[in-house]
């Protein structure tokens, strides 16, 4: 179910995923999330970067690439990605809420106008670090005794990289990071972010034996993401069972990875 802001949440939560877009939680933890729901627990999606941007921009050269790549127009690039994220949030059946912050593409577009800055070391001036610090430290007092699950930074998106630091700095224990679908499957991603790390940080893995195909279906429901990132529904499908498989559990045959701060 999807609520309009936090005060219409109607409990505290167990499981508290933070999803800086519109599907790094599904394509992530959908597993996770599907187990959550079967088992009864209360889990919720809070998705950060929801704002739709104004119709006359400014938008980078980048923005338009990747509206290009996603076969959207700026006009309707969220709003199509809103109803995406809808539908896979009903197929898992989980609650969520989004906060409407600006994604960096729209946030900032002189700093992040190429690939290489997305990609790369967040802007100093980047407005997105205090109020994500500001909401964080306010959720975390609303439900004081929910684990969090957060995004490591692999692949080292702005918006990610941004969110970790502001988990770290405002939640203290309780938080469990999630390595990022698709970036993690690409060749040493995540080894490089784990060794540019401040500190240790050791892996869990959690049985999804019973949520993987809601999992897949719900990420099939991104149908403008699916080429681009994955090569298409098919190659999603197979990519996400492949990860799934890779990280077998002690107990299970499907898992996906957490990283706990030592």
């Amino acid at each position: 179910m999807r609520y309009q802001d936090l005060d219409q949440l109607p409990h505290a939560y167990e499981h508290v995923y933070i999803s800086p877009h519109l599907d790094d939680a599904v394509f992530s933890c959908g597993g996770a999330l599907a187990c959550h729901v079967a088992n009864r627990a209360r889990a919720l999606v809070v998705t950060l970067c929801t704002a739709v941007p104004p119709a006359d921009g400014p938008f980078s050269d980048l923005a338009h690439e990747f509206h290009g790549e996603w076969g959207l127009s700026p006009e309707e690039v969220v709003t199509a990605r809103l109803r995406e994220d809808q539908a896979a949030m009903a197929r898992l059946g989980v609650d969520y809420v989004y906060i409407d912050m600006m994604d960096a593409l729209y946030r900032h577009p002189q700093a992040y106008n190429s690939r290489a800055s997305i990609f790369g070391t967040p802007a100093a001036d980047d407005p997105l670090h205090k109020p994500l610090t500001h909401f964080l430290a306010s959720l975390r007092e609303r439900m004081p005794d929910a684990m969090f699950y957060a995004p490591l930074g692999a692949g080292k998106h702005v918006d990610h990289q941004i969110t970790f630091v502001a988990t770290l700095t405002a939640l203290g224990e309780g938080v469990a990071f999630y390595e990022e679908i698709p970036y993690v499957l690409q060749p040493d991603v995540l080894q490089q972010r784990l060794n540019e790390l401040d500190a240790p940080f050791v892996a869990s893995i959690i049985n999804i034996d019973s949520g993987l195909v809601r999992k897949i279906r719900a990420a099939a429901a991104y149908e403008s993401q699916l080429d681009v990132l994955f090569g298409g529904a098919a190659a999603m499908e197979q990519q996400l069972h492949d990860y799934a498989e890779d990280m077998r559990p002690e107990a299970g045959t499907y898992g996906e990875r957490l990283w706990l701060k030592v």
